[in-house]
């Protein structure tokens, strides 16, 4: 059995994830076309960095054996934090990466700077439900027609929060300059 781990991306990650996640969203058969035109632009290689900048972990790499074979893209929502995507890549479907991954985005973004975990799931991705119910997420409400025109639940899971301050997603003028150099070093 090939050994889990995960880890926060890098720069030099970022064409991957963009790949696999232009992939995952542009094949789905829960979406209409409208939505996956939309998300499939919304979340470019610029949005993917600005992530990186915030926190590297947004950016989360499921790896078997040292391989990238899954990703989880998060960010921070008004004191929550939001799940957009959690997939596994084609090269490694049939595997344990997605119980696995669960597990460890939980256990990182838990007691931090956020009060809860959230996502938007589709009704019929019966999958993506049994999986978020299985970590303790609970399907809070349908959202009618909440996304061109289609249905979707939120489904979150609350954690313990510390008494910190809440993380606001706000990358400042030096965050910026510094993830312009990142990408002019190619790193």
């Amino acid at each position: 059995m090939a050994e889990m781990t995960i880890r926060a991306a890098t720069h030099s990650d970022i064409d991957l994830v963009h790949r696999e996640l232009s992939d995952v969203i542009l094949t789905s058969p829960h979406y209409n076309d409208r939505f996956k035109e939309h998300e499939a632009g919304r979340l470019d290689k610029a949005f993917l960095k600005g992530l990186l900048a915030i926190d590297p972990w947004h950016i989360m790499l499921m790896c078997a054996d040292g391989v990238p074979g899954g990703a989880m893209v998060s960010g921070p929502e008004c004191g929550s934090i939001f799940r957009y995507w959690s997939w596994v890549f084609p090269s490694h479907r049939r595997t344990k990466l997605g119980l696995f991954g669960m597990r460890q985005f939980d256990e990182h973004w838990d007691n931090t700077r956020f009060h809860k975990a959230y996502t938007f799931v589709r009704p019929d991705n019966e999958v993506a439900r049994a999986l978020l119910k299985r970590y303790g997420y609970q399907e809070t409400a349908l959202l009618a027609q909440h996304i061109f025109g289609q249905d979707y639940l939120l489904i979150e899971k609350f954690y313990t929060r510390p008494d910190v301050p809440y993380d606001s997603g706000y990358v400042g003028r030096m965050g910026r300059l510094k993830n312009r150099l990142k990408d002019l070093v190619g790193r």
